[in-house]
């Protein structure tokens, strides 16, 4: 995985959420947490395993209403974090944060309702057998997201120290055929990349947000977006 020991530090687990979702990234977290829940709803005792969990903000979210999840990441600094998030909401009785490593997951096959991954493939060096052992596991629904090669996203890239592996639809489907998975959905958003909301101030960003959505919502929507999130189920 790239950046595997940049993530894995203590100093970067315990400022990870103040970085990535404060100011701009406030519509970021949001959006993503509304692309899980539309995914995976209704969520009363679903069995969940979220990978790449990181310091938990689906997997508690997702336990606040209701899902019977596992997350598993292989941070322990961030499941540190991910464990104070479930006492000061009240759920950690009925979640559980694992160290884990997703390419081995340690689980029988067909043994979760839904198994996800977000954030995760844009860093994967092997996506597919990262795609198939998620597959494996899961008995009904895979949902991930991916970066967008032909994007803004591929510009982004280059200032980034770790870069981002990104993706064509052609290559997910590919991916997806090979993890014997079928496409149920996807959405694509996101003209701008996540790196400048996270540079602007929350209100800045609610109107460029807004046009963002607006150009998203026309034709070439699709065609620009720098992010895909994919419903699949298995075949």
């Amino acid at each position: 995985m790239k950046g595997q020991e940049w993530y894995q530090a203590d100093d970067v687990a315990e400022e990870y959420d103040a970085k990535r979702f404060s100011r701009g990234g406030q519509l970021i977290d949001d959006r993503e947490k509304r692309a899980v829940l539309n995914a995976l709803s209704p969520l009363k005792e679903k069995k969940i395993l979220e990978i790449a969990c990181g310091t938990g903000r689906f997997t508690v979210m997702l336990a606040e209403r209701g899902a019977d999840i596992v997350g598993l990441d292989i941070s322990e600094a961030m499941l540190q974090q991910g464990r104070e998030k479930a006492m000061e909401a009240g759920v950690d009785d009925h979640l559980e944060f694992m160290r884990g490593d997703a390419a081995r997951l340690p689980f029988p096959d067909d043994y979760f309702d839904a198994v996800f991954a977000m954030r995760f493939f844009h860093l994967a060096d092997t996506p597919a057998s990262f795609l198939a052992e998620m597959s494996r596991v899961s008995a009904s629904q895979v949902f991930f997201d991916t970066f967008n090669r032909y994007s803004t996203r591929s510009v982004y890239n280059w200032l980034l120290p770790m870069g981002s592996r990104l993706y064509s639809d052609e290559e997910v489907e590919r991916l997806l055929t090979g993890a014997n998975l079928h496409l149920e959905n996807a959405e694509h958003d996101w003209v701008l990349p996540y790196g400048f909301y996270r540079k602007i101030p929350d209100g800045v960003a609610r109107s460029f947000r807004q046009a963002d959505t607006a150009l998203g919502e026309t034709p070439l929507g699709d065609y620009l977006a720098s992010v895909s999130y994919w419903d699949a189920r298995v075949a």
